[in-house]
């Protein structure tokens, strides 16, 4: 599950994008707590089919529900900035840095084009306007509810990137982002 602030209106209708810099990914049960979906003034809770999903969508996972997994990904970002900083980024940082690479300043979704091949696992690329997941050397066909098929990675191939490239860089620093049953099954 994740969240991009509150997005909704009093009658939980979406009208809005998100809401801050900090979207994140958390875990579906954390302490105890129990949440009503779309509660009045409380974040609007989004649902991802997995971790590779909810990157491709720009969010990160949450630093105190998901620790573990925020801490792997800090030492990623770290790794890819060696040069610059021998401490790791605070999620501030990440979240300021992720928001300039995920949307533009029309709020809309940023993308590139990159060489297939160059790709890590995790990546999500756009081709004939379905989104496959990169894994290993194939690439998986998601759908909302799973992947659907798997296909032999092409080589030559330059895709349109959906993930994030600040975060396909950190995937490129041996964080590998949780995938869905349905990916392990096909691949």
């Amino acid at each position: 599950m994740g969240n991009r602030g509150s997005l909704h209106n009093e009658k939980r209708e979406i009208v809005s994008q998100f809401k801050g810099r900090r979207w994140i990914t958390c875990c579906l049960e954390y302490k105890g707590r129990q949440r009503s979906v779309m509660s009045p003034g409380r974040y609007t809770e989004l649902f991802f089919l997995d971790e590779a999903v909810a990157f491709a969508a720009g969010h990160r996972p949450c630093a105190e529900c998901r620790r573990e997994r925020f801490t792997a990904f800090q030492q990623a970002w770290k790794r890819r900035d060696l040069e610059h900083s021998n401490t790791p980024a605070s999620a501030l940082e990440i979240d300021a840095e992720l928001h300039r690479s995920r949307i533009d300043r029309g709020r809309i979704k940023i993308t590139y084009q990159a060489e297939l091949n160059s790709l890590p696992n995790g990546c999500f690329v756009q081709i004939d306007r379905s989104a496959f997941l990169i894994w290993n050397d194939a690439l998986l066909l998601w759908t909302p509810e799973r992947y659907v098929r798997k296909e032999r990675r092409p080589t030559g191939l330059t895709v349109t990137v959906l993930t994030p490239q600040r975060i396909v860089q950190c995937f490129a620093q041996r964080y590998e982002p949780e995938i869905h049953v349905s990916g392990h099954a096909l691949a």
